[in-house]
Parts: structure tokens; C-alpha cells; sequence
């Protein structure tokens, strides 16, 4: 059914035990809301081959800018906890980076209290496993308590009736027996582990809590790496020295590293055109001609690039394939320029009378 969608560059599909997906990838320019529901109109059709029992389909898009540009593992031999807790210290400050969208975790499983009931004891204080779910439930929560009227406006007040510590659960009561008062400490373990593990983050074989950086569109991704580093390094100086030498840092998936070299591939490509076309009119026009088709190609590189910065465009592929082109048209256009000002000079005008 999704055969023949306009734009449509490729398609491909996995299907597994409980699981089917199909990814499009769609031509440049891609009209969004049109293919969406072209693709949401097929699956509908589609759905009535489904086998009985399918859950309802999703549709998702799917955007390459929003994929993380550097990964920070964390890994050594030290408690789950201990890792977990660095781990958030060091979201907090890279996610308080201006360039930052996000820094995802993974790897990781989040913390949370177990209480293990005992059947007997429930038995014994005449207690139904309702009444300690209701009890948990009704002590957990914001309790609503009206409104201040000030005279500069009135603001709701809430009093906190959420659980903190493992004790405040403990000394829930649950039921009045004669004198004493039966808490959820007197019939329940509770004890603070993990959730079950939904998925795992390896780096070079071994276990480890992964931040994911996503920066935001049209910042630096140069730049936010430099800062994501110095701001994970920095941290890392203040740890203990115990702490230092037990867990690991690492960098990996730096997208930052192709953009600098496709930055130096540029530098190199208009060095080499300079040369090569300073050699050229050199040989041909003489040495001032020469100068002055080298002066012009890197002048007006960085003239671009301000211009660039000062209307806000980023540098993407397709700006420095712009650029190259640009290069032997301005190459053209200065070696016409010089060579007609020579021979004007030639007759008898003045240099700046005959450029």
C-alpha cells in the first residue's frame, strides 16, 4: 500500500515476533503534512489484513537533527547507585548549557522502593491487601488547601503529603489495634533497589551509563562539543580522588570531528586553488596580476563567511558547495579584470586609472 508515495527515495521493512516496522526516507523538499496523511489514509486500508490481536499503529517522523552529537559513558567499579547519582549531576550541568537541547540517559535504571508484604503478619493484624493499597495511595499526594488572598493577588496553597524517605512510608498507620497503632512498617519490608532493567549501554565491552547530547537547531555542533567536554571535565576535577580513579569517562559518536574535517577539506581546497592560481597568472600576467587574483579569493571567503554570521545562516553542505563553485567564477571574473588592466596600462594609462 505505501508503494508509489510522491518524493518516495526508499523503503524498507523489519518484522519480528511481536513487531513490524516500515521506514520511508523521502526526497529533499517533501511536502509533510500532505504525505502524512497520504501515508495515514494507505494504513488504513492496509489495516484490514492486520491479523486480530495487532495493537493500533503509530506514525512517526523521524528527524536526523535531533540525533545526539556526542555520547559520555560513565563506567568503573563502583555501586549501580553511586554511578546513577554522577551521572545526574552531570546532566544537570550540560543540560544547563545554552547549546543543549537535551542529554538523554541510558543504561541506567531509576531507583525505587519495594515493599514486601508479609501475609501472616497481614493475617494476624486482621489487614486486606485493599486497605494497604488505599493507605499507600491516599498518604502519597498534594493535598489541596483553598487560597491566600493578598493584596497583591491571590495564590493557591498545597501541603505536601508526598514520601521522601523510606521512613515516612514505614510510619504510615494502617489500622488502630486497641491501644496501638499499626503501621506499614509492622507488616512490610521495604528496602530501596532498581527497577527492572529495560535495556543496557556498553562501552568497549563493559557496562555503563551513557548522557546522549542532543544540541539545539542552528547552534555550533563544534562549539557544543568544546563545551560539553570542558563542562564535563571541569566537573570531574572536583570530584574526590577516590571517585576519579574508580569511574571512567569517555567520549564517543563525535559528530563534531567530521564537521572540523570538512572544514579542513575546505581551508586545504582553497589554499591549493590560491596557489595553484597565483602560479598560473604568475607565469602568464606577472607577479601584481598574481597577487592580486590571490588577495581576492580568500578576501572574499571571509567577506562571505561575515556575511554569513551576520544574517544568522549556518555553514552546511550545501554553503560550501555554493562556496567552491564561487571560486572559479571569482577566479574568472579577476584574471578578465587584471588582464584587461594590464594591457590598459600597457597604453599608456595609470594603474588606478586603468583597474
Amino acid at each position: 500500500e505505501l508503494r508509489g508515495l510522491d518524493n518516495l527515495k526508499k523503503i524498507s521493512s523489519t518484522a519480528a515476533e511481536g513487531y513490524a516496522g516500515i521506514v520511508r526516507e523521502f526526497e529533499f523538499g517533501w511536502d509533510k503534512t500532505a504525505i502524512l496523511a497520504d501515508v495515514r489514509d494507505r494504513v488504513t486500508k492496509a489495516e484490514a489484513s492486520v491479523p486480530d490481536g495487532a495493537e493500533q499503529y503509530s506514525i512517526n517522523e523521524i528527524n536526523f537533527s535531533e540525533f545526539p552529537i556526542l555520547v559520555v559513558s560513565l563506567s568503573g567499579a563502583v555501586p549501580e547507585r553511586s554511578l546513577l547519582r554522577v551521572a545526574k549531576d552531570i546532566q544537570s550541568e550540560i543540560e544547563s548549557l545554552p547549546a543543549v537541547l537535551e542529554a538523554g540517559l541510558a543504561g541506567h535504571r531509576d531507583e525505587m522502593l519495594e515493599v514486601l508484604v508479609d501475609p501472616l503478619k497481614l493475617e494476624s493484624y486482621n489487614v486486606t491487601a485493599d486497605e494497604l493499597i488505599n493507605v499507600v495511595s491516599r498518604n502519597n499526594q498534594l493535598i489541596a488547601a483553598g487560597e491566600v488572598d493578598t493584596a497583591s493577588g491571590a495564590f493557591s496553597v498545597k501541603i505536601p503529603g508526598s514520601f521522601e524517605t523510606t521512613q515516612d512510608i514505614m510510619d504510615v498507620p494502617v489500622k488502630v489495634n486497641g491501644d496501638s497503632i499499626v503501621t506499614i512498617g509492622d507488616i512490610a519490608e521495604i528496602r530501596l533497589t532498581f527497577e527492572d532493567r529495560e535495556g543496557t549501554a556498553r562501552f568497549n565491552g563493559e557496562p555503563t551509563v551513557a548522557l546522549q547530547v542532543v544540541k539545539r537547531k542552528g547552534e555550533n555542533v563544534i562549539q557544543t562539543v568544546a563545551q560539553v567536554r570542558e563542562t564535563v571535565e571541569n566537573l570531574r576535577a572536583t570530584w574526590p580522588t577516590e571517585l576519579q580513579q574508580a569511574v571512567n569517562v569517555n567520549f564517543s559518536m563525535d559528530t563534531s570531528s567530521e564537521v572540523a574535517a570538512m572544514v579542513s577539506q575546505l581551508e586545504g581546497a582553497v589554499l591549493t586553488a590560491i596557489c595553484l592560481v597565483m602560479i598560473v597568472v604568475l607565469a602568464s600576467l606577472g607577479p601584481r596580476s598574481a597577487l592580486l587574483v590571490g588577495f581576492a579569493i580568500p578576501t572574499s571567503f571571509l567577506l562571505c563567511f561575515a556575511l554569513l554570521a551576520l544574517f544568522g545562516i549556518s555553514i552546511s553542505n550545501i554553503v560550501m558547495f555554493g562556496l567552491i563553485l564561487a571560486v572559479g567564477m571569482l577566479v574568472d571574473s579577476a584574471i578578465v579584470v587584471a588582464e584587461y588592466a594590464e594591457q590598459r596600462i600597457e597604453d599608456g594609462q595609470g594603474p588606478m586609472r586603468a583597474y
